[in-house]
């Protein structure tokens, strides 16, 4: 297949002018319900298509957004091999200016002027910032990973119906208003408006809207940008010189269409504020608003309306289709992988291709929102369900980006590889709702697994080996995770007299469940004495009230209780498990010991 080069524009670009013709704002997006919640004071957005949740926006305490930032930044280093710059805009990490964002007056126009050394060739990022340099940029990608944030020099600041683009003497209209009349309208209300050294885009929302509507949203940018011009004079690189729109605020800039039934927000005071600037922005949607009721304050607004379920799906691999089939989605740095499966739908036919066609059609959609839902961007390759018949991949294909349509990300589904797998895109502006949601774990070093007991126990065994030989002492008290306790000591202890058959040390091995599985700590070592009783927490005759575990995993009518990480079993105990009961020490073992019931001490742990 011939692959397409896409390069993304600027985030506020998403209404780009141009002519030709799409659908109607009002045929390409479903019935909408916007939900603001400050509940435990972290503002989140939630958009719902038909009852599900497509979108969320939300703004942690710590580490606010970035994308529409501006900054004064330093140029540290230039890199002619990678056509790009490092800026240091004062975050942790210098921000990456590629060769085609270095030029502010240019927005990628090959007819843009030329200076100095590159007249007559394509202009380098040596032609355009040298080390040292103090350049305004604004984030066009969040920070990733170990990768700094994305930034351009061509400052782009996007209100209600218009966007203003420093540097370009020019206007356009979004190729979403596809009445010609119209375009022509709200074209000429743009260029009596513009001064010179800036652009406008005329926005989608702006359909329809009257002349006085139109130049107070230009009033409110043109003021936004001569104190942005003001903060950059006075402000030292590095710097913050402009902070984009807070959660309420964007909503009522990029999220408002005439498609909306109605704003739920659970905060009075967020309320008031938000009906103000709805009177000032955009007073058509003022009756559309409510207050949370009292029932969906208690329960949680978000919870009430599903978005913590999807929220919780949409953290996860697996994604259930309502016939039984599911997705499996796999994000790495470099692409997400998705898979569709039939799982538990056999069909409602006796055709294997309807059951398949039908599964992928179910999926197409899932696909779009999920992508959405995620904020998943970049290169996206899907698994489809093979179909013998290219109507039917023509079908899936379509239904596919039918419901991309309204993701005002601009996915594009690119065509079917040879290998049967459709390829996509998704612009990839901010973070994804896992990045936001969640962080790296240390216990598997953000991998998201866990090594096996198995492989554990092999590593732990060669460490003991030499920690043995290492050391002058008699004896040795290790604790591990429980799974690997077992491996360790093995089948009657065979491993554990190994191990100190080879060391010619006393070794005592304990199970700890709140040990990460691949480590091993030592708690004691010296004399036996000392260290056997440490290792040994109990002793012949003592009672104790223990809480029963598990069954015993050979003798089934034994049930397992612990003490500080020892193995006790309970002789008859596995009708127990659960409870606490009360037992008298028979036997103490290296290992273990063995208990017998006295009487049972409390409920089970459910009760």
């Amino acid at each position: 297949m011939e692959h397409t080069r896409i390069r993304w524009h600027h985030r506020t670009l998403e209404d780009e002018a141009d002519s030709g013709t799409v659908a109607s704002a009002s045929e390409r997006f479903p019935r909408r319900e916007i939900l603001l919640s400050w509940d435990g004071g972290t503002p989140v957005a939630a958009v719902l298509e038909d009852g599900q949740t497509v979108e969320v926006d939300l703004e942690r305490r710590q580490g606010r957004r970035l994308v529409g930032n501006i900054y004064k930044g330093r140029v540290q280093n230039v890199l002619p091999g990678m056509q790009a710059a490092f800026v240091d805009i004062g975050l942790d990490r210098n921000a990456f200016l590629f060769v085609d964002d270095a030029d502010p007056g240019s927005r990628g126009d090959p007819g843009g002027p030329a200076a100095g050394p590159a007249v007559g060739r394509q202009r380098t990022i040596a032609d355009l910032v040298h080390s040292g340099q103090e350049v305004l940029v604004q984030v066009t990608k969040e920070p990733s990973g170990s990768k700094g944030a994305r930034v351009t020099r061509a400052l782009t600041l996007p209100g209600r119906y218009l966007v203003l683009l420093a540097g370009v003497d020019d206007v356009g209209v979004s190729r979403s208003i596809v009445d010609q009349a119209e375009r022509g309208r709200l074209r000429q209300l743009a260029q009596t408006l513009r001064l010179p050294g800036t652009g406008l885009i005329v926005r989608t929302a702006a359909e329809g809207v009257g002349g006085e509507e139109f130049e107070a949203d230009w009033r409110a940018l043109q003021a936004t940008w001569l104190g942005l011009q003001a903060a950059a004079g006075a402000t030292a690189a590095p710097g913050l010189v402009h902070r984009d729109l807070d959660v309420l605020e964007r909503v009522v800039r990029d999220q408002l269409r005439g498609d909306i039934a109605r704003i739920v927000v659970d905060d009075p005071e967020e309320l008031e504020r938000l009906r103000a600037r709805l009177q000032q922005a955009a007073p058509a949607y003022v009756d559309r608003l409510q207050a949370a009721t009292p029932q969906q304050r208690q329960r949680g607004l978000l919870a009430a309306a599903g978005v913590e379920d999807a929220l919780a799906t949409a953290l996860g691999r697996r994604v259930p289709l309502p016939s039984g089939g599911y997705l499996v989605i796999d994000q790495t740095e470099a692409l997400t992988a998705i898979d569709v499966n039939t799982g538990r739908f056999v069909g409602t036919s006796s055709s294997l291709e309807d059951t398949f066609v039908a599964t992928n059609l179910e999926a197409a959609a899932a696909i779009a929102r999920q992508l959405r839902l995620r904020d998943i961007g970049g290169i996206i390759i899907i698994d489809f369900i093979d179909m013998e018949s290219a109507e039917h991949r023509r079908q899936v294909l379509e239904a596919l980006e039918r419901h991309c349509a309204p993701d005002r990300a601009q996915p594009r589904v690119l065509d079917i590889t040879d290998l049967g797998l459709v390829e996509m895109t998704r612009r990839k502006a901010r973070q994804s709702l896992r990045e936001r949601m969640t962080r790296p774990c240390a216990a598997c070093d953000a991998t998201g697994r866990v090594p096996h007991e198995e492989v554990v126990s092999r590593r732990i065994r060669r460490e003991l080996r030499s920690l043995l030989g290492a050391v002058a002492v008699e004896a040795v008290l290790v604790e591990v995770h429980p799974a690997v306790a077992a491996m360790l000591i093995g089948p009657g202890g065979e491993g554990l007299r190994s191990l100190e058959q080879e060391s010619g040390r006393t070794l005592f091995i304990r199970g700890m469940a709140d040990c990460p599985i691949a480590e091993m700590h030592v708690r004691e070592s010296g004399p036996r004495s000392r260290v056997e009783a440490a290792a040994r927490p109990v002793r012949p005759g003592q009672i104790l009230e223990l809480r029963v575990e598990e069954r015993h995993s050979s003798t089934h009518s034994d049930g397992i209780a612990r003490l500080e990480g020892y193995v006790v079993d309970i002789e008859g105990g596995a009708v127990f498990v659960g409870r606490r009961v009360r037992v008298e020490i028979s036997h103490v073992f290296r290992t273990y010991a063995r208990a017998r019931l006295l009487l049972l001490a409390g409920p089970p742990a459910s009760e």
